[in-house]
């Protein structure tokens, strides 16, 4: 078995969920799951979370985007199979990711 994922920046998870109780819960979980998974690929990453999504964002760069708190937010990351690292990106209300402006800041 290989190494586990490192999640960096889960205070932006914290400080999010102390603005949001409801998504106390769904981001606690994902913390938790995300720290002990050994993802290879998205494949991997979509027998933990089913309802996550790649996008492509920038130039070719692609992000996985998770549902929280029953859809009503959208957790951004950037996972690195290779370094066994998922980059918290952003959390965004399900309104705020269908304007797509988010993509502009990645």
């Amino acid at each position: 078995m290989g190494w586990t994922m490192r999640v960096i920046k889960p205070g932006m998870l914290r400080a999010f969920w102390e603005a949001h109780r409801d998504a106390e819960a769904s981001l606690r979980a994902w913390l938790a799951l995300a720290k002990c998974a050994t993802w290879q690929s998205f494949a991997d990453i979509r027998k933990t979370f089913r309802s996550a999504d790649t996008v492509q964002v920038g130039s070719g760069r692609q992000v996985i985007v998770f549902n929280i708190a029953h859809n009503r937010y959208r957790l951004i990351a950037a996972v690195h199979y290779n370094r066994q690292t998922a980059f918290t990106l952003m959390i965004l209300s399900h309104k705020e990711y269908d304007r797509n402006t988010w993509k502009d800041q990645l």
